[in-house]
């Protein structure tokens, strides 16, 4: 395996672009339209990769997928060079875990991105 690349399905993707493209620095690599609307895009940051996909372009694809729910939780942990500059970034968005220190040697903030998903940004203490 080379790499993982989590698919954020969701039922709008413009209200997440800000978080990822002005607040956190992430640039659109690729997008597909579904109407007037984005269908799919990915985001591509220092190696990190996100797609983000509508309920509605799954649909014509995977129908299975779309259109119920999906069991399980995910949230995203992502692992950065400086913990105090991205919580920087993060100012004013929906913490949910504010900056702090694990006793396993990572400092941490977990935040829910516009579209609800969890996303925890992470640094070894001392980086």
């Amino acid at each position: 395996m080379k790499q993982l690349t989590p698919i954020l399905l969701v039922e709008e993707i413009e209200p997440c672009l800000p978080f990822w493209v002005d607040r956190m620095g992430f640039t659109k690599v690729a997008e597909m339209p579904d109407g007037d609307r984005l269908g799919f895009v990915i985001l591509v940051r220092d190696g990190v990769q996100i797609m983000y996909q509508t309920r509605s372009l799954m649909a014509g694809d995977i129908p299975a997928l779309a259109n119920g729910s999906i069991p399980g939780s995910t949230i995203l942990y992502i692992d950065v060079s400086n913990i105090e500059e991205t919580s920087e970034r993060l100012e004013g968005a929906d913490v949910i875990v504010p900056l702090r220190q694990t006793t396993y040697g990572r400092a941490e903030i977990f935040v829910r991105e516009p579209a609800g998903n969890v996303v925890a940004f992470t640094a070894e203490v001392g980086y």
